[in-house]
Order: C-alpha cells, then sequence, then structure tokens
C-alpha cells in the first residue's frame, strides 16, 4: 500500500449535515447548516462553530434543535449554510422550512426535517458549542418497529474533500456483533 500525505485537513467520512434551529429573541425561527459536530457522550453534543445569528439567538434563548439533513431536502439545508440569517431575515422561510416549537426546548423543530436532538446549551467557548441532550424525537415516517430506521430518514454526509453532499450506504455489519466472529 502506498499513502499519499494531505497534511492537516479536517478530512473525515463521515460528517453529518446538522441543521442547528434557534429561535432569536423576538421568537423568529432560524436555522444553519454545520458539519462539525459530533455525540460527546449519551447526553451531549458538541459542535464547532463560529460567530453566526445561531450564536446571538443561542445566548439569548440557551436552547437549539439539531436536526440530520435529508437526501429530500438537500437545497434548503445548503440554503441555511451559505446564507446569513444576519443579511436575510427570512432565511428559514426562504429555505422552505416551517416550524413547531419543541416540547422540551425553547427551540424550534423544523417540520421538514423528520429527526431531531432537542438540546440546552451547556457551553459555548472558543467556537466549541456543547449542549445537553435532553431528548430525540423523529416523525412516525421513518420509525420500522418503533426504532429510527436510517433508510427511511435518508440522511446526507458532507464530504470535505469534494465539497460534496453523500447518501448513506447498506449496512456492512453489526455493531457489538461482527467482531465476534475473531473471539
Amino acid at each position: 500500500m502506498s499513502r499519499i500525505n494531505f497534511g492537516a485537513k479536517p478530512n473525515m467520512y463521515p460528517l453529518p449535515v446538522l441543521i442547528i434551529a434557534t429561535y432569536d429573541k423576538d421568537g423568529n425561527p432560524d436555522a444553519m447548516n454545520a458539519a462539525w459536530g459530533v455525540v460527546t457522550d449519551f447526553n451531549e453534543i458538541s459542535i464547532s462553530m463560529g460567530d453566526h445569528k445561531t450564536t446571538d439567538n443561542l445566548a439569548a434563548t440557551g436552547a437549539f434543535t439539531v436536526s440530520m439533513a435529508t437526501e429530500d431536502t438537500v437545497v434548503g439545508c445548503d440554503y441555511v449554510g451559505i446564507e446569513s440569517g444576519r443579511k436575510v431575515p427570512d432565511k428559514f422561510a426562504r429555505a422552505g422550512f416551517h416550524a413547531t416549537k419543541s416540547e422540551f426546548v425553547n427551540a424550534p423543530l423544523i417540520d421538514e426535517l423528520p429527526m431531531a436532538l432537542e438540546c440546552k446549551v451547556k457551553s459555548f467557548d472558543n467556537g466549541i458549542l456543547v449542549g445537553e441532550i435532553v431528548n430525540v424525537c423523529a416523525d412516525e415516517s421513518v420509525l420500522t418497529d418503533g426504532k429510527i430506521d436510517p433508510k427511511k430518514l435518508k440522511p446526507i454526509a458532507f464530504d470535505p474533500v469534494n465539497n460534496t453532499y453523500l447518501a448513506m450506504g447498506d449496512k456492512v455489519g453489526d455493531a457489538f456483533g461482527s467482531g465476534k466472529a475473531l473471539k
């Protein structure tokens, strides 16, 4: 095997396409696209992000939702990543999104995105948002036998090397099971 060095770059697969939704101080919904996020504990998510209208909203409300972008919503999800809510006040509606207030936190659920983590801000320091996941909700349309079904959800991943979005692939093994063949 011959390897090629690329230097220090954020080349990691898969990077989920996360849509962070917040309310501003006047109760207007806003959303942004973020790909550098990861679950860091059973009830915690960490997302790397710069200064945005979303960060203003987080300071005002202390809450946010994180939805998985899907194959069916690529255009709207990409739009909220390339347009600033500080410049376009109706960015949420222009993306084709509609909001329903979360039952658990002061943040909007995006009706068009069928799965969301509902979170309270734990901290936002040095560009790292840490949120406490207080609930996960999913539309019944993406469930099979009462569980979230990735084939129905159709989440997408960000490819930072080629600046593209990718669909999820097929199941290739069982977590906590496939490796038992080597025991």
